[in-house]
């Protein structure tokens, strides 16, 4: 039987996205079949939509770096039907059909448990952005940040990263400072936790010098160029940033000295191939340290036709806190 998905296809050189009926036969192949409950909307979905980056070589594709939803059918000994899972990256909705569909069929590998405490609803409200933001939370505390050594920044602070990260680090005893540019998300991010508010035109200046007054303990930075090279120079001594985002630009105008001379940790997080093992850790810890009242107020739901149409206000930045999508809808 055809189910919904959106398809994404080139024509004439433009690539547009649709709401079509299709077959089984066209997903991608796997060994678990998976029916998708819900997905969600990343800036890198927002490129891949509009058609931007190069992310997707291959056309027609089922876009949608995201998905969760409950086993249909597994031929790996690892899940069984009626497993509720959960998907981030490994580069599906790029090279491999993704989460934009009624059903998805993918390696066992790709795809994690929800542990207790979690719906797959609240899984999307998550997302790859919330996951993210836990491997940079967990990536600080590796490196020994805490709420003790002073105030941890967020940069990006009204997306999607930087609205969960907000949420983890207050719930952990952070004092957050939130960079923004949009003074209408104010009052949203100290209702997350931040504890206080800086205006991101100050952190994406040209860098003044390469090592500049010690100001922060940490950082989670999504913006990249200007905005991480000032960090580097602001951060205390053998403090941390993670760098998992480049919203910004992917240059980066710094020098060896808050390194050498701070002993300065740059700590970089890919979510998309990061092994199983991570994975599984940040959604266990994402149950426990993410208070799902503050994850439910940030997230607004739209349904599968919905989708095509938010890819520009994505691409560029306009949109706040999480997007849930119901598939199913």
């Amino acid at each position: 039987m055809s189910f919904k998905a959106i398809l994404l296809e080139q024509a004439d050189g433009k690539v547009a996205p649709a709401l079509r009926a299709i077959e089984e036969s066209q997903l991608s192949p796997g060994d678990v079949t998976v029916a998708v409950e819900y997905s969600t909307i990343n800036y890198k979905d927002g490129l891949i939509l509009a058609g931007q980056g190069r992310l997707v070589r291959q056309y027609p594709l089922i876009p949608g770096i995201d998905f969760a939803g409950t086993v249909e059918t597994s031929s790996s000994p690892d899940f069984k039907p009626g497993d509720k899972v959960v998907l981030n990256g490994w580069r599906v909705g790029e090279l491999h059909s993704g989460g934009y569909a009624q059903k998805a069929r993918v390696k066992a590998e790709w795809l994690v448990k929800l542990p207790p405490g979690i719906t797959t609803r609240q899984a999307m409200g998550i997302g790859t952005a919330g996951y993210t933001s836990m491997l940079c939370v967990m990536a600080l505390q590796a490196h020994g940040v805490t709420p003790a050594d002073g105030e941890v920044v967020v940069t990006g602070a009204a997306g999607g990263v930087g609205s969960v990260a907000i949420a983890i680090l207050a719930k952990l005893g952070y004092r957050v400072v939130a960079s923004t540019g949009r003074a209408e998300t104010h009052d949203y991010l100290k209702s997350l936790g931040a504890a206080a508010l800086i205006d991101r035109a100050e952190l994406a200046a040209e860098p003044s010098k390469p090592l500049m007054a010690e100001r922060w303990s940490g950082g989670i930075d999504t913006v990249g160029s200007n905005t991480l090279a000032n960090l580097l120079a602001q951060i205390k001594y053998r403090g941390s940033v993670a760098a998992c985002g480049l919203a910004g630009g992917a240059d980066l105008k710094s020098s060896v000295m808050p390194f050498i001379i701070r002993g300065v940790n740059l700590l970089g997080i890919d979510s998309v191939m990061c092994p199983p093992g991570p994975r599984i850790e940040a959604w266990r810890r994402l149950a426990h340290d993410l208070p799902m009242d503050r994850l439910a107020a940030i997230i607004q739901q739209v349904a599968l036709a919905d989708v095509p149409g938010l890819a520009a206000r994505f691409a560029k930045g306009q949109v706040r806190g999480r997007i849930v999508v119901d598939v199913n809808a």
